[in-house]
């Protein structure tokens, strides 16, 4: 049988202050509707996202799932009803955008409890430490009645602590019914999803509540909120990252992306980021108050303390890059060693090199990148300045202080440096006539 989500996405997120669409913004470093997607597609045959309108970014996020826009926002079951020519036959599913943390095992739960005996309603609730402002789940022998709204709920009613998580799951026909049906008569005059549950229990339609975890359904509306949701999946990250056989020295201090990828036996030391796109093969160490992001890092190869590798960015086997390093777009060779101080951008580094001390890659010109190519066993002198497009050949050195805007031959030594001048007596008598009085 046909399963079908609909995610609702439209929510501006005023609480957010922010311009941008609140399933736009980022847990773990992708936006909160990828997340809830990815769950998605594990489970539902066909996936649809509401928007709101000028919301293009967020419909990029949803490719190459269906998108439908919410033209005016007139509360969550308005928004379902704009996509209800999609539901197609068999099961469908509301969820909202800002529930991104729901596990696959959640919705598969809800599905099969749809799916089981008489039920035809199901719905996701749980029991939040503080239940707060969230709807109330109003149930009795197991069957659930209604669902009110915190600002319509009565002093008894809030008092329930079985709150509603807002994913609802029926037959398509049965909800599209219930959809239309909804009005607005409500404080704040706005079309309820939850009004769904109210309408198919007066008609009779056996109504359950699947309860979860408040971790998988808490709901985010607020800068605050959301920073408790990326503790939340932070945990969730470090722990398989540790069942994974990594070590993480003091795992609350590190954090990592939603496709950190860390195999066994990596060592991460304390204070350590990873952004999006980063592998780390076996083996490898990364030091403290280092920072990667888009790049991979060979077995046993050795980063940091406070090294930066940014996109585009490879580390071989067994390579080190030190304090201070700033590798972009560049392919360090095995064994390969850059341990202070040094940038190196838009750079192919060969096997066995070793990169001097404050050497900087010249990369960009004011218009366009250039590439710096050098090659295996090369020693690139410290505080040298490799102005590309350059090529260093195999074995070749550069001495210290110089400036290199010409290719080296391989074995050659290259000196790119002004000769030295020694004035004899001149700092002496610099400093006299620099004295007052």
């Amino acid at each position: 049988m046909q399963a079908t989500a609909i995610l609702l996405a439209a929510g501006l997120g005023t609480r957010m202050r922010s311009r941008l669409p609140k399933a736009m913004h980022r847990l773990a470093g992708r936006p909160m509707l990828a997340h809830l997607i990815e769950s998605c597609e594990s489970v539902f045959d066909r996936i649809v996202v509401v928007v709101g309108p000028g919301m293009e970014d967020l419909a990029a996020v949803a490719a190459p799932h269906a998108v439908v826009v919410q033209e005016e926002r007139l509360g969550t079951a308005h928004a379902a009803r704009q996509a209800a020519h999609l539901f197609g036959e068999g099961d469908v599913a509301v969820l909202y955008a800002d529930n991104p943390l729901i596990s696959t095992d959640t919705l598969r739960r809800l599905l099969e409890a749809r799916r089981s005996g008489d039920t035809g309603l199901a719905l996701l609730a749980m029991r939040p430490a503080e239940p707060g402002r969230y709807g109330r789940v109003i149930a009795r022998g197991g069957q659930v009645e209604r669902i009110v709204e915190w600002a319509d709920a009565t002093e008894a009613e809030r008092a329930v602590d079985l709150c509603n998580a807002g994913v609802l799951c029926a037959p398509a026909a049965e909800f599209a019914t219930w959809l239309g049906s909804v009005d607005n008569d409500n404080a704040r005059g706005e079309f309820y999803l939850t009004d769904v549950v109210a309408l198919a229990a007066l008609q009779g339609t056996a109504v359950r509540a699947v309860e979860a975890p408040e971790a998988e359904l808490r709901g985010i509306n607020s800068r605050a909120e959301l920073a408790a949701a990326e503790r939340e999946i932070q945990a969730r990250l470090r722990t398989a990252a540790l069942d994974g056989g990594a070590t993480l020295v003091a795992p609350e201090t590190v954090f990592l992306s939603w496709d950190t990828r860390l195999e066994n036996d990596v060592v991460v030391h304390p204070n350590v980021v990873f952004g999006p796109g980063v592998l780390v093969r076996r083996g490898a160490e990364i030091r403290a108050f280092s920072h990667l992001e888009g790049c991979e890092v060979g077995e046993d190869a050795l980063i940091g303390p406070y090294a930066r590798l940014r996109p585009a960015t490879t580390v071989g086997r067994a390579a080190h890059v030190g304090n201070f390093v700033e590798l972009k777009a560049c392919a360090l060779g095995d064994g390969a060693k850059a341990n202070h101080l040094s940038y190196l951008g838009d750079a192919r580094i060969g096997a066995g090199t070793n990169i001097g001390a404050g050497t900087i890659t010249c990369n960009y010109d004011g218009v366009n990148k250039h590439q710096t190519r050098i090659g295996e066993r090369v020693f690139v002198g410290s505080d040298t300045i490799l102005v590309a497009p350059v090529t260093l050949g195999d074995g070749a050195m550069t001495a210290a202080g110089s400036t290199i805007t010409g290719h080296v031959e391989a074995d050659a030594l290259a000196f790119g440096r002004a000769r030295q001048v020694n004035k004899s007596g001149l700092a002496k008598a610099f400093r006299s006539r620099g004295k007052k009085g």
